[in-house]
């Protein structure tokens, strides 16, 4: 079966969890959501999910658990959450921002504020997701800092960005310096689509894989429990 652009990063974003154990996941936006939920009924199954108030709930938002704020406080602060935000510009260095565009004193364009993201970033792992990649998203600097970077994290134990997935590929911060490098392309994509659509210099091996191809079981997952009205493509459309 052919595989949409939109379904590869939803198995981008399932991989961000890969791993992490019995964590809180958080994800914001449409794929990110069809990723987490994904990755708790395949490789990931000990994630923890919230209804977004008091409750931990299954796949099937069957109740699973209660989850008062002040439990939750705990693993925010904590590194037992890993949620997954978007960006309106995010740079080199992992810095975010969804405050506003142009200088804070007098910005051309307010956004939503600043709103979690310094305690998300400093405090448990942050990933991202960015729908339409480009210059305007990918900045050699961000217009302010929201969520926190590399090079603003100093002494934080639990800054981490894992990934950051876009509709062109996949990232992460795996260089000396913490500076972002080309971990995937989705297939379709060159390596060449994806420096002329970014801001800043990006690294990139030598050799750069795709991303990784859906199981047949993923892909019915995807398809037929947990997205059956194909929701995801109007967040990415090819």
């Amino acid at each position: 079966m052919t595989v949409t652009r939109a379904e590869y990063c939803v198995i981008a974003c399932a991989e961000a969890w890969r791993g992490d154990g019995e964590v809180l996941a958080s994800p914001m936006g449409l794929i990110p959501a069809v990723g987490a939920r994904l990755a708790r009924r395949t490789f990931s199954p000990d994630l923890l999910m919230t209804d977004g108030e008091a409750l931990l709930v299954g796949v099937d938002g069957t109740v699973e658990g209660w989850l008062p704020y002040r439990r939750h406080l705990a693993l925010v602060t904590g590194g037992r959450r890993h949620v997954m935000m978007g960006a309106s510009q995010i740079d080199r260095y992992g810095n975010q921002n969804i405050s506003c565009i142009g200088d804070w004193a007098r910005p051309k364009r307010q956004l939503l504020g600043v709103r979690g993201a310094p305690v998300n970033t400093l405090n448990n792992p942050t990933s991202y997701w960015v729908p339409r990649h480009s210059r305007r998203v990918f900045v050699e600097k961000v217009d302010m800092v929201c969520g926190v970077g590399y090079d603003h994290a100093d002494g934080a134990p639990y800054h981490r960005i894992p990934r950051v997935v876009s509709d062109l590929g996949v990232f992460d911060f795996a260089t000396p310096d913490h500076s972002m490098r080309l971990a995937s392309v989705h297939p379709g994509v060159t390596v060449a689509q994806v420096r002329e659509a970014t801001g800043f210099d990006l690294v990139v091996p030598d050799e750069v894989p795709y991303t990784r191809e859906p199981t047949e079981r993923e892909l019915r997952l995807i398809r037929e429990v947990i997205d059956p009205q194909n929701a995801r493509s109007r967040e990415v459309g090819a």
